[in-house]
């Protein structure tokens, strides 16, 4: 999750510092930002172009879905829609991934058929229907539109089973998803993996504390102990958090990078972008307090699908030692744990490295499969 006051101040810095003339300047003037905007239409048209797909069997398409009764925005990219078919579950919660991922996903496309997904209360979806909307936010009815997307991307892809993809909070939906219908996927991939939400922050508090004693960080010591482990009352306490989770990982080059791609993302506009910080703030208020009454009996026992989990070894938003307990108390017909260099974005800022880790772990259940066939 961004944090919305520092990304709108990150923001005004670069549009203060673009339309600057001179060190010693008078306050920005209309033509000024009309300048800026000029600007940003120019990255949103040369991204148009830089990241299309242009492969004979590609497939580009984005639009409006209609799911659990409201319209939710959906894009699918690949460079062969012979491709499998990956649905990507974005954290936060409220934290959509479209806005940037034209660029994020972009190695990915010569591999997989990529979906990204504006979850309910996130992003585009909640520009279209309005923070009303966020009203109708519950984990069960998010777990329907899911499943009701999936059904729709294999029909309309003509894939028997797709693979899931779910990043922090996503992999609280996914983990609910595969439980539920587990005869549409192929595979259930976890990264920035939640081990059980009753406790997913006060894990990531304990460790983060150990993170700043070690490091002898006492700026980040003190601020994490004056807001204290959580619950909260209310998002600072959330917002130190990650901060210094980011901090430590050295993500926060990550999510500037996030920003910039996101202001300069092919056909949208300063409202989307702003929807997309809004989501965040409207998920997580009413989302986080939802994921703390999960039974943890859903994070464990027996799943029906493969189980995989790549997991950041320096994560400290979801800490890498939970990740791995949770594959370890749950059965599934295959499952692994691995780890890749990086922390919470792993699955972002060390892509290549994720995407052969995937691949290879999908290649063994054909492998399995035709090894139990010939014997």
């Amino acid at each position: 999750m961004i944090d919305r006051r520092q990304a709108l101040l990150a923001c005004g810095a670069f549009a203060l510092s673009a339309t600057a003339r001179t060190q010693h300047r008078e306050p920005a003037s209309d033509g000024d930002f009309r300048e800026l905007a000029a600007a940003f239409e120019f990255f949103r048209t040369r991204n148009a172009k830089d990241y299309a797909l242009t492969t004979p069997n590609a497939i580009d398409e984005a639009s409006y879905v209609t799911l659990g009764g409201i319209d939710q925005w959906v894009t699918v990219r690949g460079e062969d829609r012979a491709n499998p078919v990956v649905l990507v579950l974005h954290g936060g919660p409220g934290d959509a991934t479209n806005p940037w991922g034209y660029a994020g996903f972009r190695r990915w496309l010569r591999t997989y058929t990529v979906v990204q997904w504006d979850q309910r209360g996130s992003g585009r979806t909640l520009g279209r229907n309005g923070a009303a909307s966020a009203q109708t936010l519950t984990i069960e009815r998010m777990v329907d539109d899911g499943l009701e997307l999936v059904e729709t991307l294999r029909r309309t892809l003509r894939q028997h089973r797709i693979i899931l993809l779910g990043h922090s909070w996503g992999s609280v939906l996914g983990v609910l998803m595969v439980k539920k219908a587990p005869a549409q996927f192929r595979a259930f991939v976890g990264t920035g993996q939640v081990e059980r939400p009753t406790g997913r922050y006060d894990v990531a508090f304990d460790a983060l504390l150990g993170k700043a004693r070690a490091a002898g960080n006492s700026r980040a010591l003190r601020e994490l102990e004056e807001v204290g482990p959580p619950p909260y009352k209310d998002g600072r306490g959330y917002q130190v958090q990650r901060r210094w989770a980011n901090l430590f990982e050295g993500a926060d080059t990550f999510i500037a990078s996030m920003l910039g791609f996101a202001l300069g993302a092919p056909s949208y506009t300063l409202r989307d972008v702003h929807d997309w910080f809004e989501g965040q703030k409207l998920s997580g208020e009413r989302i986080i307090a939802l994921e703390r009454l999960l039974s943890p009996a859903v994070f464990s026992g027996r799943f029906e699908v493969p189980i995989f989990v790549i997991q950041g070894d320096e994560d400290l938003t979801t800490p890498t030692s939970a990740a791995n307990a949770f594959v370890d108390r749950i059965d599934a017909p295959q499952k692994s744990f691995t780890t890749i260099k990086g922390g919470h974005f792993a699955v972002f800022m060390n892509s290549a490295k994720f995407v052969k880790e995937m691949t290879g772990l999908l290649a063994s259940i054909r492998a399995q499969g035709d090894a139990a066939r010939r014997g």
